[in-house]
């Protein structure tokens, strides 16, 4: 396969701003759809793209997106992640309209994007899946007693999908079968599908995942973990590799594990896969995420690699194999995810506009952001303002200098979480690394609390914003330099 010369980055955010940097080192052409009410404030970050002004849905819009990439000479498409970046469908329409989609087979998608179908195949690849059972062709008497066998409490789950929509956690026989009524309508409404299975839920458990690469020939790697363990509303909001209970025998037992189920389904490119670990360190297969994942950056950084190149490498032919025995990891990295959100409010979207947004500049600090001053977080889009990466040799140096970064990160003009995550990673339990995915609900008490904003007063932040006055004008674009993005390996000491 020849080279590309544009690529179509199908997606939005910092993903997009993300995958634009990957195909500019490559000289490659990024085409980016930018719907019409975020182009204006957008337009002028991408000063060496192709930029289209389209409609609200587009990135839901296979047909669409494919007629953009042609209209546009692009000969691939990057889904990013969300959207249709698991879409089967949508990777079997681009393969059929001859544009390449840079991610695995269509086929690779469909047997792990339906969990009921990777627990199957996890299991005969002798990777134990948490206990549970499907509820196709089960009446309401078989499914009692299968949920008395596995044990309650239990989790109903979406067969497809993710981000905790169509799940429920059920305690007790009673409240059994109104969730699972539940679950289905937002299975439904969420994923087009009623498919739901019952799960064990796991005590005290922590979230870890495994990123794999899968080389041409089928020679997959692992590049380690990444402890995905803090979570608000079943979403990840801190993520760090390494994680600080696993060490290099569980590492490699995992890892393997990962390897071999992306071997089984003729795997390609990134892709990452999930377990539950339970307190004794058992751990078990949750799922697979056929690709790139929004914290993908924590294992760059530990590992000096650059997935995303990989990726679109990959998807030229071009990409070199890199055995396992090469890839070492190289101190801590933890990522942040910065939210226009109320956590004192269970974490409500905060929408508005952004009056003043300033970046921390700390050597080993990695921001990926969209947005600026003046940009407007949409109540129908993704609350995501930033991920900021931090970086040092061991994790107690990584916290000490995320606590800086989190209070030298300024955003003014909507709430977020910057506050919440430095009372996080302030805490003992944290500290210690002894977390699970009910930490923010055990630990309320001494996380709801404070100011978001502590480096100013409400009567600062009012003052300021009546002097902050958007304009709407547009930036002049600047086209003479190319925007200051290092080297992934130059962030490392």
């Amino acid at each position: 396969m020849s080279k590309f010369e544009r690529v179509l980055i199908a997606n939005r955010g910092e993903i997009a701003k993300r995958i634009y940097h990957a195909l500019r080192d490559l000289n490659i052409t990024p085409v980016i759809p930018i719907v019409e009410r975020e182009f204006e404030q957008t337009f002028d970050i991408y000063p060496y793209a192709i930029l289209l002004k389209v409609e609200d849905g587009i990135f839901l819009n296979g047909e669409r997106l494919i007629e953009i990439a042609k209209e546009n000479k692009c000969q691939a498409i990057h889904p990013g992640y969300g959207f249709l970046a698991e879409n089967a469908d949508f990777a079997r329409l681009c393969e059929q309209s001859g544009i390449v989609f840079i991610g695995p087979p269509a086929n690779s998608i469909e047997l792990m994007g339906h969990k009921e179908t990777a627990r199957v195949i996890a299991e005969k690849c002798g990777v134990s899946p948490v206990p549970g059972f499907s509820l196709k062709g089960l009446n309401e008497k078989q499914i009692l007693d299968r949920a008395r066998a596995v044990g309650l409490p239990v989790l109903i789950k979406a067969s497809l999908g993710g981000g905790g929509k169509g799940m429920r956690r059920v305690e007790n026989e009673d409240e059994l079968f109104e969730n699972i009524r539940i679950a289905r309508s937002e299975s439904k409404q969420y994923f087009a599908s009623e498919d739901i299975f019952v799960e064990k839920y796991i005590k005290n458990p922590r979230h870890i995942e495994i990123q794999v690469f899968s080389f041409p020939g089928g020679r997959t790697v692992y590049l380690g973990e990444r402890e995905c363990t803090i979570q608000r509303r079943h979403q990840k909001i801190i993520e760090e590799s390494p994680s600080p209970i696993v060490d290099e025998d569980m590492r490699r037992r995992m890892g393997e594990a990962a390897c071999s189920l992306a071997d089984t389904v003729s795997y390609v490119g990134a892709g990452t896969v999930e377990f539950i670990v339970d307190s004794d360190r058992n751990f078990y297969f949750l799922e697979m995420n056929t690709r790139i994942q929004v914290e993908h950056p924590v294992t760059e950084m530990v590992y000096g690699v650059d997935l995303v190149k990989w990726q679109i490498q990959e998807a030229m032919g071009l990409v070199v194999t890199v055995p396992q025995d090469k890839i070492k990891p190289n101190g801590h990295a933890i990522e942040f995810r910065i939210y226009a959100e109320d956590p004192e409010n269970n974490f409500m979207p905060s929408p508005g506009r952004i009056l003043r947004y300033v970046e921390p500049k700390i050597p080993g600090v990695r921001v990926e952001s969209a947005v600026k001053e003046g940009y407007e977080i949409f109540p129908d889009f993704d609350p995501m303002i930033a991920k900021v990466i931090v970086f040092d040799s061991n994790r107690e140096d990584c916290i000490e200098k995320a606590k800086r970064v989190l209070d030298e990160f300024i955003v003014l003009g909507v709430k977020t979480n910057l506050a919440f995550l430095k009372r996080v990673i302030e805490h003992v339990s944290f500290l210690k690394g002894d977390v699970d995915t009910g930490f923010i609900e055990k630990y309320q008490d001494f996380l709801f609390k404070g100011k978001e904003n502590p480096l100013f007063s409400s009567e600062e932040i009012a003052l300021l914003s009546s002097q902050l006055k958007y304009t709407g004008e547009k930036s002049p674009l600047n086209c003479e330099t190319e925007p200051e993005y290092p080297d992934i390996t130059g962030w490392l000491p």
